[in-house]
């Protein structure tokens, strides 16, 4: 039996965080205070969102502290969860603060202020554990003087969790070297057994696990089928303002965030999009809006998710299906916490596929681009800048920073002292079986989520058994349990014929600039340094984005077939250089010439006779058999070295600006260079004209 202190102790504390005398641990909170505080044990507590895994550490900070303990160190992957997380820590009496990425400048006093004892809390991002100055400096006395350790989201631990994250993987070796007898406190809500198991190997066997169910009683789960974007706008903007309180609309893409807020607001419907894009300021901001009421739907990616608490949020409506039904779970599950009832709503898209299939597929490094990063820096001459990697690796910088990081936590590589990175000496090997067994998973995920959405039975009850939660009984609120299932066909044919009209009208009435690149990537020798002003493109157009649901999809589906752009495509292309009306307006019309077909001039010879200017066949690309599709490059130093030559000019070129045209655009580096030839001949203006930006998703 607990000690009644601790136990009389933790009630009080517990009143005092919730701001109610009457308030009760829930079953499982008392039991894991009372482990950490009285046996000092390491505890992964696996428990439904909402049930209140953060009571339990801020209650066993406050005991742990006033016994003489030092601070609890919180180990938290999000910023939207680091400040739900600081508030709720004062209203228990406890001092908080957080060192991130965010509050550069606060960092030197907050580490003055843990020496002198004056913080109970300190809150760190995973990825603080791969700053080089924290783990030199900070790290060794926090681990010394620690009183708690708590790693909230522990299912990030795992390869087999939904949202893995290799700074986790530091966790194991910060527990083992912890002093003996301090508590660890793990928490997540989104682990199988699967997930338990790893988190328990990595962590150790004297992990003691406390499991609760994870149904949720409020919640009235759906699904619909609607393939086009145009038709899910129109069902959103009839049901949201039909629907209690306020709530979050999920997005897969932060573009398609942006597309659903602009269209419900042009519906008369308060909503913003928000993404990790998004400014810090701004995030804040709308959290708030949507935590006061103030707005009526969030269109958020999934950086709004781990930690967010809203217990009043009445509806959660995915836009597009996630990757697996545990990851649904997570997100589903914000909504009605404190509500008798709330709403999550599926909606699935033609796209949904597509976009899982990106992130399944590049999850991981392949090893050949692995295995030349390692080799580079090993007969490198000191540390090796990701700028000099780029230029012989052909890999995104943001995928050679991932593959960095995964090399560092595994010990492979590690920082120089002035920057970039140079080899260990601890052997390494690319784990193929890992990659295989988790790319197995991810796709053993996606064909379960095909399965929540197709199933006749009780959708709570697929969830739970996702999630390996032993009950299988029936929530009696889903549209299965109730009979409300409703064919994608049927709901169609209830959408105002305008309404989607107007959808697909947003969709195609995109204004997307093509932003000139200014600048030449460091050490390619030549050219190099900024791109004088004479020689510069001007900022361009494009029509659509591909896939974006609107002009997007006619685009990619054509391009893919190898066929010329239909007429409707390219008259909506002439209204929009119309309407954009570039300055000084082009005299003529040039095509960037294909290594592929012959698509984009017959574009831009149709696009020039409806803006009654000429085309000239002005360009020629004599390299084409010697490089490869700009495509398969994959940042912007091998972009640049496939394309720079690999052009020329057919002949004298015609007086006045030129709008230049090109099928798609992502990188931007052909256009680029195309633009330096045109200007350097003497055109006094390059106006790029796309007609699909590329986001390489």
């Amino acid at each position: 039996m607990p000690a009644a202190t601790t136990v009389d102790r933790a009630e009080e504390l517990l009143a005092r965080l919730t701001g109610s005398p009457a308030a009760r641990f829930r079953p499982g909170q008392l039991e894991a205070v009372t482990a950490l505080v009285d046996d000092r044990q390491r505890v992964l507590v696996v428990q439904r969102t909402g049930w209140g895994k953060s009571a339990v550490y801020f209650v066993a900070t406050r005991l742990l502290r006033d016994a003489g303990a030092g601070p609890t160190v919180l180990v938290s992957p999000l910023l939207a969860l680091m400040r739900n997380q600081i508030q709720m820590a004062e209203r228990a009496g406890v001092h908080a603060a957080t060192i991130n990425s965010e509050n550069r400048d606060d960092w030197d006093d907050i580490e003055r202020r843990v020496e002198r004892g004056e913080v109970d809390v300190l809150l760190i991002s995973p990825e603080r554990l791969n700053n080089v100055r924290f783990r030199r400096d900070v790290m060794p006395r926090l681990l010394g003087e620690v009183g708690l350790l708590v790693v909230d989201e522990a299912h990030c631990i795992s390869d087999w969790g939904h949202d893995f994250r290799p700074d986790y993987r530091r966790l194991a070796r910060v527990i083992d070297a912890l002093p003996a007898g301090v508590p660890v406190l793990c928490t997540t809500a989104t682990a199988n057994d699967r997930v338990v198991a790893d988190v328990v190997d990595q962590l150790g066997a004297d992990l003691r696990v406390i499991r609760g169910p994870l149904s949720r009683e409020s919640l009235a789960l759906s699904v619909i089928d609607l393939p086009q974007p145009a038709e899910r706008l129109a069902w959103l903007a009839r049901e949201i303002p039909r629907l209690a309180g306020s709530g979050i609309v999920y997005c897969l893409t932060v573009a398609d965030t942006e597309r659903v807020a602009g269209f419900l607001r042009s519906q008369g419907i308060d909503a913003m999009a928000y993404s990790g894009g998004s400014e810090s300021l701004d995030r804040l901001a709308f959290e708030d809006a949507l935590l006061a009421n103030e707005i009526k739907a969030l269109v958020a990616t999934s950086a709004l998710g781990m930690g967010f608490d809203k217990p009043d949020l009445g509806f959660v409506i995915h836009y597009q299906a996630p990757g697996s039904p545990i990851a649904y779970y997570q997100q589903v599950g914000r909504a009605g916490r404190a509500l008798d009832s709330a709403v999550g709503v599926l909606l699935r898209g033609n796209e949904d596929a597509d976009i899982q299939d990106w992130f399944i597929r590049t999850a991981f490094p392949p090893r050949e681009k692995a295995e030349a990063i390692l080799a580079l820096l090993a007969d490198g001459d000191g540390a090796v800048s990701v700028p000099e990697i780029e230029r012989e690796v052909n890999s995104r910088r943001s995928r050679i920073e991932a593959m960095l990081k995964v090399l560092e936590v595994e010990g492979a590589v590690e920082r120089g002292e002035r920057g970039g990175w140079q080899r260990t000496a601890e052997p390494w090997a690319y784990d193929e079986q890992r990659v295989e067994r988790v790319t197995a998973l991810r796709r053993e995920e996606q064909a379960a989520m095909i399965g929540y959405a197709r199933t006749a039975g009780c959708r709570m009850a697929f969830l739970r058994a996702a999630l390996d939660d032993a009950s299988d009984e029936r929530c009696g609120r889903c549209d299965t349990c109730t009979g409300s299932v409703a064919p994608g066909d049927a709901v169609r044919a209830t959408l105002d014929p305008e309404v989607v009209a107007a959808a697909a009208q947003h969709l195609r009435a995109a204004r997307l600039e093509v932003e000139p690149r200014k600048q030449w990537p460091n050490g390619l020798g030549s050219p190099r340094g900024r791109i004088p002003a004479d020689r510069l493109v001007a900022p361009g157009r494009a029509l659509c984005e591909l896939g974006d649901g609107g002009w997007g999809s006619v685009v990619r589906d054509t391009l893919r077939r190898g066929e010329p752009l239909p007429d409707e495509v390219i008259a909506a292309a002439a209204r929009m250089v119309v309407a954009w009306a570039p300055s000084p307006p082009p005299a003529w019309v040039a095509a960037v010439p294909s290594t592929r077909d012959a698509v984009v001039a017959d574009a831009a010879t149709r696009l020039a006779v409806a803006l009654g200017v000429p085309f000239v066949d002005a360009l020629r690309r004599p390299r084409a058999a010697r490089d490869r599709p700009q495509r398969e490059m994959e940042n912007s130093a091998q972009q640049v070295r496939n394309v720079y030559g690999a052009f020329s000019l057919a002949g004298a070129l015609p007086p006045g600006p030129v709008l230049l045209v090109d099928d798609t655009a992502e990188s931007r580096w052909t256009l680029t260079v195309v633009g330096d030839l045109l200007r350097g001949a003497g055109c006094p203006a390059v106006h790029p004209f796309v007609f699909a930006l590329s986001r390489g998703e």
